[in-house]
């Protein structure tokens, strides 16, 4: 069985009504990196940090998989499917994937502000209950903080991802800039015989060593097109 490895970034989820970071209209024109996506911002106004990824998780509870989700699931009939992801947001789980490495973490997760990698101190929330109060504390008496990999900090799972795509007979990226490092530089890990696949509807700039199959399309289009493409590989 073929093993496919997707990096999937901000652009798969816009469909499902997730606002963007990066393009135009997203959420940087409103709000400064520095302030609500740093440690440093966190120390500055905890609570104004808190209200950002507080509107985040209102957001995701209205939101549902779209159709590139669901076909990036459904796929998992064929093939071994494993999903890397840039995304906070837990729209691939409800899709119905079944391996999921979030980079850069968890909105419906919180986290000690001393130590947010410590498992025994996370506090899992639902989407029927996604509210908390800026003093709320972990067990080990500090802020909760989201469970998000902010600007600066480590990229804890990202020797798993490494290790995913460097097993993987295909690679697909799926809505990203491939601007955000060190996520952006996944590509390079592929096997030289791996075929490399990008869906996007903009222009994405790629490495030049890199023989890259550019599917410009919508994520929900490219996912239907690229579907078609491999049936003919299934085994």
């Amino acid at each position: 069985m073929k093993k496919i490895v997707f990096l999937t970034g901000a652009g798969i989820s816009a469909e499902s009504g997730i606002r963007t970071f990066r393009d135009a209209g997203g959420l940087w024109e409103e709000y400064s990196i520095e302030d609500v996506c740093s440690v440093e911002g966190w120390h500055r106004n905890p609570k104004l940090v808190n209200a950002f990824y507080q509107e985040r998780r209102r957001q995701l509870v209205g939101a549902k998989p779209n159709e590139a989700h669901r076909r990036v699931a459904q796929l998992e009939q064929d093939f071994q499917v494993v999903v890397v992801t840039q995304n906070v947001d837990d729209l691939h789980e409800r899709a119905g994937s079944s391996t999921i490495i979030h980079l850069h973490g968890d909105l419906l997760t919180m986290c000690s502000s001393f130590n947010k990698e410590d498992l025994a101190q996370h506090v899992h929330l639902s989407l029927d209950n996604v509210e908390v109060p800026a003093d709320a504390r972990a067990a080990d008496g500090s802020l909760l903080r989201p469970y998000i990999v902010w600007f600066g900090e480590n990229v804890p799972k990202l020797e798993d991802a490494i290790d995913e795509i460097q097993s993987a007979d295909i690679v697909v990226i799926i809505g990203t800039s491939l601007n955000v490092y060190p996520a952006a530089g996944l590509i390079n890990y592929a096997r030289p015989d791996a075929q490399l696949f990008l869906i996007d509807p903009n222009p994405v700039k790629l490495p030049r060593n890199l023989t890259v199959s550019v599917i410009q399309q919508t994520a929900s289009q490219g996912m239907q097109t690229l579907c078609e493409h491999l049936s003919s590989l299934k085994l």
